[in-house]
Protein backbone atom coordinates (compact mmCIF):
# COMPACT_ATOMS: atom_id res chain seq x y z
CA UNK A 1 0.00 0.00 0.00
CA UNK A 2 0.76 3.48 -0.35
CA UNK A 3 3.46 5.55 2.13
CA UNK A 4 1.69 8.78 1.88
CA UNK A 5 -1.73 9.91 2.71
CA UNK A 6 -1.72 12.82 0.57
CA UNK A 7 -3.73 12.24 -2.75
CA UNK A 8 -4.90 8.60 -1.72
CA UNK A 9 -8.01 6.59 -1.41
CA UNK A 10 -9.23 6.87 2.79
CA UNK A 11 -11.13 4.68 4.55
CA UNK A 12 -12.86 5.00 7.53
CA UNK A 13 -12.91 1.82 9.67
CA UNK A 14 -13.83 0.68 13.47
CA UNK A 15 -13.16 -2.22 15.37
CA UNK A 16 -15.53 -4.33 17.44
CA UNK A 17 -13.73 -6.54 19.84
CA UNK A 18 -10.67 -5.72 22.55
CA UNK A 19 -9.62 -9.45 23.38
CA UNK A 20 -5.98 -11.14 23.06
CA UNK A 21 -5.88 -11.68 19.43
CA UNK A 22 -6.94 -8.33 18.56
CA UNK A 23 -3.86 -6.38 19.34
CA UNK A 24 -2.86 -8.19 15.59
CA UNK A 25 -5.38 -6.74 13.69
CA UNK A 26 -4.94 -2.82 15.22
CA UNK A 27 -1.38 -3.39 14.66
CA UNK A 28 -2.40 -4.31 11.58
CA UNK A 29 -4.56 -1.36 10.85
CA UNK A 30 -2.13 1.06 12.03
CA UNK A 31 0.34 0.33 9.64
CA UNK A 32 -1.92 0.96 6.95
CA UNK A 33 -1.95 4.28 5.62
CA UNK A 34 -5.30 3.50 3.52
CA UNK A 35 -7.26 3.22 6.92
CA UNK A 36 -8.39 5.59 9.96
CA UNK A 37 -9.34 3.39 12.75
CA UNK A 38 -11.95 5.84 14.34
CA UNK A 39 -13.46 4.01 16.98
CA UNK A 40 -13.56 0.52 18.65
CA UNK A 41 -16.16 -0.79 21.09
CA UNK A 42 -15.93 -3.59 23.42
CA UNK A 43 -18.38 -4.33 26.53
CA UNK A 44 -15.27 -4.18 28.88
CA UNK A 45 -14.54 -0.38 28.76
CA UNK A 46 -11.35 -1.01 30.81
CA UNK A 47 -10.03 -3.50 28.16
CA UNK A 48 -11.24 -1.19 25.30
CA UNK A 49 -9.43 2.16 26.76
CA UNK A 50 -6.40 0.05 27.27
CA UNK A 51 -6.16 -1.11 23.67
CA UNK A 52 -7.23 2.97 22.63
CA UNK A 53 -4.29 3.77 23.95
CA UNK A 54 -1.98 1.81 22.98
CA UNK A 55 -2.89 1.86 19.25
CA UNK A 56 -4.12 5.73 19.60
CA UNK A 57 -7.34 4.84 18.53
CA UNK A 58 -9.40 8.47 19.26
CA UNK A 59 -13.11 6.95 20.80
CA UNK A 60 -13.81 3.96 22.62
CA UNK A 61 -17.78 2.69 22.67
CA UNK A 62 -19.22 -0.22 24.86
CA UNK A 63 -22.28 -0.47 22.37
CA UNK A 64 -21.64 -1.45 18.84
CA UNK A 65 -25.02 -0.15 17.40
CA UNK A 66 -24.43 3.33 18.89
CA UNK A 67 -20.36 3.14 17.60
CA UNK A 68 -21.80 1.88 14.21
CA UNK A 69 -24.58 5.33 14.33
CA UNK A 70 -22.43 7.83 15.75
CA UNK A 71 -18.70 7.04 13.64
CA UNK A 72 -21.14 6.08 9.88
CA UNK A 73 -17.87 3.92 9.11
CA UNK A 74 -16.69 2.74 5.86
CA UNK A 75 -16.62 -1.27 7.43
CA UNK A 76 -16.30 -2.58 10.84
CA UNK A 77 -13.48 -5.50 11.88
CA UNK A 78 -15.57 -8.00 14.08
CA UNK A 79 -12.90 -9.42 16.22
CA UNK A 80 -15.49 -10.85 18.57
CA UNK A 81 -16.45 -14.30 19.71
CA UNK A 82 -18.18 -16.56 17.40
CA UNK A 83 -21.46 -16.61 19.22
CA UNK A 84 -21.62 -12.47 18.56
CA UNK A 85 -20.58 -12.75 14.72
CA UNK A 86 -24.36 -13.10 13.31
CA UNK A 87 -25.54 -10.24 15.32
CA UNK A 88 -22.94 -7.82 15.14
CA UNK A 89 -22.45 -8.34 11.59
CA UNK A 90 -26.69 -7.86 10.62
CA UNK A 91 -25.84 -4.30 12.32
CA UNK A 92 -23.44 -3.31 9.93
CA UNK A 93 -25.57 -5.35 7.29
CA UNK A 94 -28.30 -2.96 8.35
CA UNK A 95 -26.30 -0.16 7.97
CA UNK A 96 -24.90 -0.85 4.84
CA UNK A 97 -21.43 -0.96 6.42
CA UNK A 98 -18.85 -3.34 5.27
CA UNK A 99 -17.74 -6.15 7.28
CA UNK A 100 -14.47 -7.97 7.26
CA UNK A 101 -14.83 -11.09 10.21
CA UNK A 102 -12.86 -12.97 12.62
CA UNK A 103 -13.03 -16.89 12.06
CA UNK A 104 -14.08 -19.27 13.37
CA UNK A 105 -17.69 -17.05 11.37
CA UNK A 106 -20.18 -19.16 13.81
CA UNK A 107 -20.74 -21.19 16.25
CA UNK A 108 -22.71 -23.81 13.29
CA UNK A 109 -22.60 -23.80 9.60
CA UNK A 110 -26.03 -22.62 9.29
CA UNK A 111 -25.10 -19.52 11.29
CA UNK A 112 -22.23 -19.14 8.65
CA UNK A 113 -25.02 -19.36 5.98
CA UNK A 114 -27.16 -17.08 7.59
CA UNK A 115 -24.47 -14.44 7.95
CA UNK A 116 -23.73 -14.83 4.47
CA UNK A 117 -26.82 -14.78 3.10
CA UNK A 118 -28.11 -11.64 4.91
CA UNK A 119 -24.71 -10.16 3.87
CA UNK A 120 -25.88 -10.87 -0.27
CA UNK A 121 -29.20 -9.67 0.54
CA UNK A 122 -27.75 -6.07 1.95
CA UNK A 123 -25.69 -6.36 -0.73
CA UNK A 124 -22.68 -5.28 1.53
CA UNK A 125 -19.33 -6.24 1.02
CA UNK A 126 -18.33 -9.06 3.07
CA UNK A 127 -14.68 -10.64 4.11
CA UNK A 128 -14.15 -13.62 6.51
CA UNK A 129 -10.19 -12.62 8.15
CA UNK A 130 -8.47 -15.53 6.93
CA UNK A 131 -5.30 -15.38 7.31
CA UNK A 132 -3.29 -18.18 7.28
CA UNK A 133 -3.78 -18.10 3.38
CA UNK A 134 -1.81 -15.08 3.71
CA UNK A 135 0.94 -16.28 5.57
CA UNK A 136 4.26 -14.96 3.21
CA UNK A 137 5.36 -18.95 2.70
CA UNK A 138 1.42 -20.16 1.63
CA UNK A 139 1.93 -16.99 -1.11
CA UNK A 140 4.67 -17.93 -2.43
CA UNK A 141 4.17 -21.55 -2.56
CA UNK A 142 1.07 -20.52 -4.58
CA UNK A 143 3.47 -18.76 -6.71
CA UNK A 144 5.96 -21.85 -7.40
CA UNK A 145 3.10 -24.09 -7.55
CA UNK A 146 1.66 -21.71 -10.68
CA UNK A 147 5.48 -21.39 -12.43
CA UNK A 148 5.01 -25.59 -12.17
CA UNK A 149 8.69 -25.54 -10.32
CA UNK A 150 7.63 -29.18 -9.07
CA UNK A 151 5.38 -30.28 -12.33
CA UNK A 152 2.08 -29.52 -13.77
CA UNK A 153 0.69 -32.75 -11.60
CA UNK A 154 0.64 -32.30 -8.21
CA UNK A 155 0.69 -35.84 -5.92
CA UNK A 156 0.76 -35.10 -2.52
CA UNK A 157 0.20 -32.37 -0.19
CA UNK A 158 1.22 -32.86 3.67
CA UNK A 159 1.03 -31.28 6.78
CA UNK A 160 2.61 -31.62 9.73
CA UNK A 161 1.68 -29.24 12.74
CA UNK A 162 2.65 -29.63 16.33
CA UNK A 163 1.95 -26.46 18.78
CA UNK A 164 2.65 -27.74 21.98
CA UNK A 165 0.01 -24.78 23.80
CA UNK A 166 -2.06 -27.56 24.57
CA UNK A 167 -0.83 -30.36 27.44
CA UNK A 168 -0.83 -30.43 31.07
CA UNK A 169 -3.96 -29.09 33.59
CA UNK A 170 -3.33 -25.51 32.89
CA UNK A 171 -3.87 -25.67 28.88
CA UNK A 172 -4.79 -22.70 27.33
CA UNK A 173 -5.40 -20.47 30.51
CA UNK A 174 -2.83 -17.81 29.96
CA UNK A 175 -3.97 -16.98 26.47
CA UNK A 176 -7.15 -18.13 25.41
CA UNK A 177 -8.55 -20.58 28.85
CA UNK A 178 -12.85 -20.38 26.67
CA UNK A 179 -10.81 -23.21 24.33
CA UNK A 180 -10.94 -25.55 27.51
CA UNK A 181 -14.42 -25.49 27.23
CA UNK A 182 -15.15 -25.66 23.57
CA UNK A 183 -17.28 -29.35 22.41
CA UNK A 184 -15.39 -28.87 19.10
CA UNK A 185 -12.19 -27.17 19.53
CA UNK A 186 -9.48 -28.55 16.63
CA UNK A 187 -10.67 -28.27 13.32
CA UNK A 188 -13.18 -25.52 14.44
CA UNK A 189 -10.60 -23.33 15.99
CA UNK A 190 -7.29 -24.33 13.96
CA UNK A 191 -7.64 -27.40 11.45
CA UNK A 192 -10.47 -24.88 9.15
CA UNK A 193 -7.34 -22.42 8.64
CA UNK A 194 -5.32 -26.00 7.27
CA UNK A 195 -8.13 -26.63 5.37
CA UNK A 196 -8.55 -22.73 3.73
CA UNK A 197 -4.85 -23.00 3.03
CA UNK A 198 -5.41 -26.47 0.78
CA UNK A 199 -7.95 -25.43 -1.18
CA UNK A 200 -6.08 -21.92 -2.17
CA UNK A 201 -2.63 -24.08 -2.82
CA UNK A 202 -4.62 -26.97 -4.72
CA UNK A 203 -8.01 -26.34 -5.24
CA UNK A 204 -11.43 -28.19 -4.32
CA UNK A 205 -11.54 -30.97 -2.21
CA UNK A 206 -14.34 -33.64 -2.86
CA UNK A 207 -13.54 -36.31 -0.14
CA UNK A 208 -12.48 -36.46 3.48
CA UNK A 209 -11.78 -38.99 6.00
CA UNK A 210 -11.26 -37.76 9.32
CA UNK A 211 -10.04 -39.09 12.83
CA UNK A 212 -10.58 -37.37 15.45
CA UNK A 213 -8.98 -37.72 19.73
CA UNK A 214 -8.72 -35.66 22.42
CA UNK A 215 -5.34 -36.14 23.88
CA UNK A 216 -5.38 -33.89 27.27
CA UNK A 217 -8.30 -34.94 29.53
CA UNK A 218 -8.97 -31.32 30.88
CA UNK A 219 -10.42 -30.17 27.66
CA UNK A 220 -14.05 -31.11 26.38
CA UNK A 221 -12.90 -30.89 22.52
CA UNK A 222 -10.57 -32.61 20.16
CA UNK A 223 -7.09 -31.25 20.56
CA UNK A 224 -5.75 -33.72 17.53
CA UNK A 225 -6.91 -34.73 13.61
CA UNK A 226 -5.74 -36.48 11.31
CA UNK A 227 -7.06 -35.64 7.69
CA UNK A 228 -6.87 -37.31 4.40
CA UNK A 229 -8.17 -35.12 1.67
CA UNK A 230 -8.42 -36.05 -2.17
CA UNK A 231 -9.19 -33.07 -4.61
CA UNK A 232 -11.04 -32.82 -7.61
CA UNK A 233 -8.15 -32.64 -9.29
CA UNK A 234 -7.07 -36.14 -8.20
CA UNK A 235 -4.00 -34.64 -6.10
CA UNK A 236 -4.21 -35.89 -1.90
CA UNK A 237 -3.93 -34.30 0.96
CA UNK A 238 -2.62 -34.79 4.98
CA UNK A 239 -3.20 -33.02 7.89
CA UNK A 240 -1.63 -34.42 10.76
CA UNK A 241 -1.57 -32.26 13.67
CA UNK A 242 -2.69 -31.68 17.47
CA UNK A 243 -2.13 -29.13 19.78
CA UNK A 244 -0.83 -31.07 22.48
CA UNK A 245 2.60 -32.06 21.89
CA UNK A 246 5.66 -30.07 20.70
CA UNK A 247 7.02 -28.40 17.91
CA UNK A 248 11.53 -28.58 18.06
CA UNK A 249 11.40 -24.56 17.12
CA UNK A 250 11.21 -22.12 19.51
CA UNK A 251 8.16 -20.44 17.87
CA UNK A 252 5.97 -23.11 16.40
CA UNK A 253 3.09 -20.42 16.28
CA UNK A 254 5.32 -19.10 13.29
CA UNK A 255 4.34 -20.84 10.46
CA UNK A 256 2.08 -23.46 12.57
CA UNK A 257 3.92 -26.42 10.66
CA UNK A 258 5.63 -28.11 8.12
CA UNK A 259 4.55 -29.02 4.49
CA UNK A 260 5.61 -30.74 1.77
CA UNK A 261 3.98 -30.98 -1.78
CA UNK A 262 5.14 -33.48 -3.63
CA UNK A 263 4.81 -33.40 -7.87
CA UNK A 264 5.43 -34.86 -11.13
CA UNK A 265 8.76 -33.11 -11.37
CA UNK A 266 10.01 -32.30 -7.90
CA UNK A 267 9.19 -31.73 -4.11
CA UNK A 268 8.62 -28.13 -2.15
CA UNK A 269 9.40 -28.51 1.42
CA UNK A 270 8.04 -25.87 4.13
CA UNK A 271 10.25 -25.53 7.33
CA UNK A 272 9.16 -24.53 10.85
CA UNK A 273 11.29 -21.60 10.48
CA UNK A 274 9.97 -20.22 7.03
CA UNK A 275 12.52 -21.60 4.94
CA UNK A 276 11.40 -22.76 1.55
CA UNK A 277 13.29 -25.64 -0.80
CA UNK A 278 13.18 -27.00 -4.20
CA UNK A 279 14.40 -30.52 -5.14
CA UNK A 280 13.61 -31.44 -8.43
CA UNK A 281 13.58 -35.05 -9.37
CA UNK A 282 17.39 -36.32 -9.33
CA UNK A 283 18.93 -32.88 -8.04
CA UNK A 284 19.85 -32.01 -4.47
CA UNK A 285 17.68 -29.71 -2.55
CA UNK A 286 18.14 -26.36 -2.49
CA UNK A 287 16.81 -23.29 -0.39
CA UNK A 288 14.30 -20.64 -1.96
CA UNK A 289 15.09 -17.45 -1.26
CA UNK A 290 12.07 -14.97 -0.37
CA UNK A 291 10.94 -12.12 1.92
CA UNK A 292 9.25 -13.34 5.36
CA UNK A 293 9.39 -11.45 8.72
CA UNK A 294 8.69 -12.71 12.20
CA UNK A 295 6.56 -9.23 13.36
CA UNK A 296 2.74 -9.15 14.33
CA UNK A 297 0.97 -12.73 13.56
CA UNK A 298 2.63 -15.83 11.73
CA UNK A 299 4.59 -13.92 9.34
CA UNK A 300 2.60 -10.77 9.97
CA UNK A 301 -0.54 -12.22 7.84
CA UNK A 302 -3.38 -10.26 9.80
CA UNK A 303 -1.32 -7.26 8.20
CA UNK A 304 -1.27 -8.87 4.81
CA UNK A 305 -5.15 -10.05 5.37
CA UNK A 306 -5.96 -6.61 6.08
CA UNK A 307 -4.34 -5.28 2.73
CA UNK A 308 -6.03 -7.18 0.76
CA UNK A 309 -9.23 -6.08 2.14
CA UNK A 310 -8.56 -2.55 1.44
CA UNK A 311 -7.30 -2.96 -1.93
CA UNK A 312 -10.20 -4.66 -2.72
CA UNK A 313 -12.63 -2.38 -1.71
CA UNK A 314 -10.64 0.40 -2.96
CA UNK A 315 -10.58 -1.18 -6.32
CA UNK A 316 -13.57 -2.95 -5.68
CA UNK A 317 -12.41 -5.73 -6.59
CA UNK A 318 -13.92 -9.52 -5.14
CA UNK A 319 -12.01 -10.57 -1.47
CA UNK A 320 -10.60 -14.14 -1.97
CA UNK A 321 -12.29 -15.28 1.11
CA UNK A 322 -15.73 -13.72 0.73
CA UNK A 323 -18.58 -15.60 2.37
CA UNK A 324 -19.90 -17.51 -0.44
CA UNK A 325 -16.10 -19.10 -1.07
CA UNK A 326 -15.77 -19.54 2.97
CA UNK A 327 -18.66 -21.67 2.74
CA UNK A 328 -16.79 -23.76 0.94
CA UNK A 329 -14.17 -24.28 3.60
CA UNK A 330 -17.05 -24.75 6.12
CA UNK A 331 -18.79 -27.43 4.24
CA UNK A 332 -14.69 -29.35 4.63
CA UNK A 333 -15.25 -28.28 8.02
CA UNK A 334 -18.25 -30.39 8.65
CA UNK A 335 -17.62 -33.25 6.67
CA UNK A 336 -14.41 -33.52 9.11
CA UNK A 337 -17.02 -33.90 12.25
CA UNK A 338 -19.24 -36.08 10.18
CA UNK A 339 -16.51 -38.65 8.95
CA UNK A 340 -15.22 -39.02 12.16
CA UNK A 341 -18.21 -39.43 13.92
CA UNK A 342 -19.34 -42.22 11.39
CA UNK A 343 -15.58 -43.45 11.05
CA UNK A 344 -16.27 -43.50 6.94
CA UNK A 345 -14.83 -41.69 4.27
CA UNK A 346 -17.76 -38.63 3.30
CA UNK A 347 -18.18 -36.68 -0.03
CA UNK A 348 -18.18 -33.29 -0.10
Amino acid sequence: MANSKENMTQLKGVCTGAGYFSQFHYDGWNRIDEVEIAALCDTDQAKAEAIAQQFNIAKVYTDNREMLDQEQPDFVDVITPPPTHQEICQQAFDREIAVICQKPLAPTYTEAEAIVQAAQKANVRFMVHENFRFQPWHREIKMLLQQQVIGDRLHMLNLRCRMGDGWGEEAYLDRQPYFREMPKLFVYETGVHFIDVFRYLIGEISNVYAQLKTLNPVIKGEDAALMILQFANGTSGIIDANRYNESNQPNPRYTFGEILLEGNQGSIRLYADGKLTIQPLGELEREHQYQHQDRGFAGDCCHATQVHFVECMINDQPFETNGSDYLKTLQVQEAVYESAGKQLPVQI
